[in-house]
């Protein structure tokens, strides 16, 4: 019986054909306008039909045609999309989905070599056997189907096409390397993720195609790529479909594809269906290889150049004659053998699969009717957008025949549940691809109008979720494949566009509303969020846009005052908060080299711009902080050993230690000494020093341009200003101290003027029969009794330590009269009142009262003990300068030991009369009371003014 019907069928089948019309066969290459042509001449009809290979095309073509003609008369049907307005003309379809029985004029079907496409070719042969217009029918696709469609059809009229453009192979190309406008090819979705997440690293972004994309996502990444927002495209196959894009290039990162069964080559007409993708019109286009594809063969790309492939032999066939009396019946028709040789029937399909498994499940009780027959084989043909397992989708089709047998429908609540699950954005792209897949399930199942009570309520509710989600997974996409930055800056390096910086305030320079990084002074900083893969596009763009930044602010720099310049500890320049230059080792430690921190492509002239202004603003600094220095040095009218000194003291900048130049100063006269004077300079015991120098900002210098010229490279940190001693550090070197100056007398360091000053106090003191630290000196050195011991230990003095009852005050005294005058008071007041005689405290509380007295402090002293130091020198002067002045030390111990033995003697040395035996002991209150005046004592003028008055 089903062979007959297969006859019959087939008889039906051959007369159609002969009363067809008009049969025309559109053939050629890629990039000939066969699409274009048969949407034209379906214009030219009143009603007509095109089906296309991919809802992707079929939406797009649909789109175009809204624009040209209204949506009231274009209507659009796929798997998974009705758009049907109430009285359409024409119809935008896959293949899959064109309506049989309309009587449209024209019917065109596209890329009909996919009749011998391993999966879906059945599909196509049965449109080619099948499907006629009442006017015209048209078939378009490749070459490759000639001889089959004139074997089949020998009345058909053929058109051939040639290629607008010209073709070629560019062999193989890094994917970093790759050309803007092009196309990158792989074959599964984790490998086009891969490729775009190198290409968004390397060149900005890209857009990605993939079959599995709703039309809505897919809609808005081709946007991306037509409107020049990214430059590159990472596709499966699905772009060589027909899809119209501005392609140049199409490069195939792989060769292989799996087909379902197996991983297999690519054929050479699959390679040159997607490398014609490549060119637009009459712009030339090329394909090669990339990533892990081997360059392709001679023979194989010559092939895909002219056009020169082998031809369709045999088509994929199943008979679409199905007979509904009994599963059993149904099935067989299914797997009806073609009667032809070069018709193969076609590989078991899931539809198929499916029928046959649930056939299994039924119980002969169970089996459907005849009258259910049509609604299982209409459930089986469910795609399995949501590839889960087989057994997963089997068990779907199994729940949906179980609400739609017997004239019912699927559950409004069973579908509200299964659809309200998907309704949610959050996630990665994985997530989201996953919620399309299961919609588009449901969107399939809304649009079949028996299958639920209310369609068009479901139709909208499904497409809603699709729509949301759809935007949802392009944003995510659009996030993860595209860096907007590098994206725009490339595009404007390479279309040259006349790119204009903006700098706001906080020195962020924006090209194109993206930004590339500050820049500070005249260096430009990165944008620390940049990798490494864009470092070299925004570094591109700066140099592109900032040269007149350059000018400008080298401008503003040479024009400032030196107010807006500052040293930072390290020895940097600053420049408004900016780092412009850095010091170095210079001719002399007066003259530091500067060097500009400025980028190298400012350029040269720029570059010795900076330089002269800083060394213009370093030179004036110095020269304003060691202002007394500079005069010392450079007056012409000082000789000899005085001129030499004062150089000595100038390269010391200010400071340098007596023991170094004693010689010098030996041989110097007097005279000359007050010619230095003058300038500041200050001959003291330890040191000779100009006293402004020890000021903050001179020390600062100081030690700056010390560390700096001795190529130090640590930049110690000078002491905190105000303190006249401090710790003597391990890290810190001898010199630090000197330049920083301060004199290092064992475990601290004293500043040399404080120094100076406490050897003009000791001159006045009994130093060899010995003297105690008096509050003056304490005070001015700011160390306890201790600390100060320590210092006078290391200038040559013995310390001697020891306790006695502590001195109590006469104010202390006189209150603690008063204080017993009141507590006899009160005791007498206490007898009046009581009438008690108050008893003497017995042996036993004095015995307490005297251990209490005698109680011992933590210091293991007696509460009413204290600690004091006897000062004796024992060291000759000569040791502790280390070759001072020999011959004004000698006088000065001279004159000491004169007073300290013989007071008219003192007096006679320093008043030049002859003292008087009567008035002797007043003679010695006066000497206590006057100081030995040294002339190279800084306070030596002041003091003898004190003695005068």
């Amino acid at each position: 019986m089903l062979c007959s019907n297969s006859l019959l069928y087939s008889l039906l089948g051959d007369l159609v054909l002969k009363n067809a019309d008009k049969i025309v066969a559109v053939l050629g290459p890629t990039n000939t306008g066969k699409t274009f042509l048969a949407v034209e001449r379906m214009l030219d009809y009143q009603t007509g039909i095109i089906g296309f290979p991919l809802r992707l095309l079929a939406r797009e073509i649909f789109d175009k045609l809204v624009l040209r003609r209204g949506k009231e008369i274009v209507a659009l049907i796929t798997g998974e999309e009705r758009i049907i307005p109430p009285s359409p003309s024409y119809w935008i379809c896959t293949v899959e989905a064109m309506p049989r029985d309309l009587g449209v004029e024209f019917i065109a079907i596209d890329e009909i070599q996919l009749c011998a496409d391993y999966e879906r070719g059945h599909i196509f042969t049965d449109k080619l056997l099948n499907v006629r217009g009442t006017k015209e029918t048209m078939f378009l696709g490749s070459d490759t189907m000639l001889r089959k469609i004139q074997s089949l059809f020998p009345e058909i009229e053929i058109r051939g096409r040639k290629r607008f453009s010209k073709l070629s192979y560019a062999g193989k190309a890094k994917i970093s390397r790759i050309p803007p406008r092009s196309a990158i090819v792989s074959f599964s979705i984790d490998e086009v993720y891969a490729i775009a997440e190198l290409i968004r690293r390397q060149k900005g972004g890209a857009a990605v195609i993939m079959g599995a994309l709703s039309p809505r996502t897919r809609n808005a990444q081709v946007d991306l790529y037509q409107n020049g927002e990214v430059d590159y495209l990472v596709a499966t196959d699905a772009i060589g479909m027909g899809l119209n894009l501005d392609i140049k290039n199409v490069y195939f990162a792989k060769l292989s594809k799996f087909d379902g069964k197996k991983e297999r080559l690519l054929y050479v007409n699959e390679l040159a269906q997607i490398a014609g993708r490549a060119g637009r019109y009459k712009t030339d286009g090329s394909f090669g290889v990339t990533g892990d594809a081997e360059n392709l063969e001679t023979m194989r790309f010559q092939a895909i150049e002219r056009n020169r492939l082998e031809p369709v032999k045999s088509l994929q066939w199943r008979n679409s004659k199905l007979v509904f009396t009994s599963m059993d019946a149904l099935i067989r028709s299914l797997e009806l053998q073609p009667k032809k040789n070069d018709f193969y029937r076609a590989p078991e399909g899931l539809d198929l699969s499916a029928l046959k498994k649930l056939f299994n499940s039924f119980s002969s009780a169970d089996m459907p009717t005849q009258g259910d027959l049509r609604v299982l084989w209409s459930v089986c043909q469910v795609p399995d957008f949501r590839k889960i397992s087989l057994i997963d989708h089997f068990n779907l089709i199994k729940k949906l025949f179980d609400f739609l047998r017997g004239g019912g429908v699927i559950p409004n609540d069973w579908l509200a549940a299964q659809v309200k699950r998907l309704d949610k954005t959050d996630g990665d792209i994985d997530t989201l691809s996953k919620r399309l897949a299961f919609i588009r399930t449901w969107t399939y199942v809304a649009y079949k109008k028996s299958w639920t009570n209310d369609n068009r309520n479901w139709e909208g509710e499904t497409r809603k979720i699709e729509d949301k989600l759809s935007d949802a997974l392009h944003g995510m996409l659009k996030k993860r494949f595209i860096d907007q930055r590098t994206s725009v800056l490339v595009r404007g390096l390479k279309q040259r566009e006349k790119l204009v910086p903006e700098i706001n305030h906080e020195n962020e320079i924006f090209v194109n509303d993206q930004l590339i990084g500050k820049l500070v002074g005249l260096r430009f900083e990165m944008d620390l969020s940049t990798s490494n893969e864009e470092a070299r596009i925004l570094k591109s763009t700066a140099m592109a846009v900032l040269g007149p930044q350059y000018l400008m602010r080298s401008e503003k720099l040479y024009n400032s005052s030196d107010q807006d310049f500052s040293l930072s500890d390290k020895g940097k320049i600053l420049w408004l908060d900016a780092e412009v230059g850095v010091l170095s080792k210079g001719k002399d430690i007066m003259s530091p080299k500067v060097t500009p921190i400025i980028d190298e492509e400012a350029g040269a002239t720029i570059k010795e711009k900076v330089v002269r202004r800083l060394e213009h603003m370093i030179a004036r600094r110095v020269e304003s902080i060691f202002e007394p220095l500079c005069k010392l040095r450079d007056d012409q009218t000082l000789k000899g050993l005085t001129r030499g000194l004062a150089f000595r003291v100038t390269e010391a900048l200010g400071i340098i230690p007596r023991s170094e130049v004693a010689n010098d100063v030996k041989n110097i006269e007097q005279k000359d000494r007050a010619d230095l004077r003058k300038y500041g300079i200050r001959f003291g015991q330890f040191t000779i020093f100009h006293f402004l120098m020890l000021k903050p900002a001179a020390t600062k210098l100081r030690l700056l341009l010390w560390e700096i010229y001795s190529d130090r490279g640590d930049f110690l940190e000078p002491p905190p200003p105000g303190l006249v001693t401090i710790p003597v550090l391990s890290k810190f070197p001898s010199d630090y101290y000197n330049m920083a100056g301060f004199k290092v007398l064992g475990e601290r360091a004293i500043r040399v003027d404080i120094l100076e000053r406490l050897s003009d106090i000791l001159r006045s003191e009994n130093i060899w029969k010995g003297f105690e630290a008096s509050v003056e000196m304490l005070s001015l050195t700011g160390l306890t009794l201790d600390q100060f011991a320590g210092l006078l230990t290391n200038i040559g003095y013995k310390a001697q330590r020891g306790l006695r009852e502590k001195k109590i005050s006469e104010k202390a005294e006189s209150k603690e009269k008063l204080s017993i005058q009141s507590e006899k008071n009160l005791d007498d007041n206490t007898k009046e009142n009581t009438s008690e005689v108050r008893s003497l405290p017995n042996e036993g509380e004095a015995q307490s009262g005297l251990e209490s007295k005698n109680k011992l402090n933590e210091n293991g002293n007696s509460d009413n003990q204290e600690v004091f130091y006897t000062f004796r020198f024992v060291k000759k002067r000569s040791a502790i300068a280390k070759g001072s002045d020999a011959k004004v030390q000698s006088n000065e111990r001279k004159t000491r030991f004169r007073a300290s033995n013989n007071a008219e003697n003192r007096i006679a040395a320093q008043t030049g009369t002859k003292p008087l035996k009567e008035k002797k002991k007043n003679i010695r209150k006066v000497v206590g009371t006057r100081k030995h005046l040294d002339p190279d004592s800084p306070f030596a003028a002041l003091m003898e003014l004190k003695n005068k008055l």
